[in-house]
């Protein structure tokens, strides 16, 4: 159930962001700041994260995206802010799309 000042982080991670970790970094640093959402790969190869919670910790997890893990080489990232939908409980990998 989304709280007051929670919003949604929708994000295409596009770069070297495959087979490098980074859907297993996401969900870690996402689980420790207690987001909702999800992350997967997408056959192009770029990485789609959903994430809700209080905005100030979805912005800490944008950053962290934007770094990636140390194998990863982010080139940018593409990004949409919405009103949460609630409809996620912890934080998960999907399979690929």
């Amino acid at each position: 159930m989304p709280g007051e000042g929670d919003r949604r982080l929708e994000a295409t991670v596009h770069g070297r962001v495959q087979g490098v970790g980074f859907r297993y970094f996401v969900r870690q640093r996402a689980t420790s700041l207690g987001l909702r959402g999800w992350v997967r790969n997408r056959r192009g190869g770029a990485v789609e994260v959903v994430a809700e919670g209080p905005e100030e910790d979805v912005r800490k997890l944008l950053a962290a995206v934007r770094e990636g893990p140390p194998m990863a080489w982010v080139e940018r990232v593409d990004e949409a802010w919405t009103e949460p939908k609630g409809n996620s409980i912890g934080f998960d990998v999907k399979h690929t799309i």
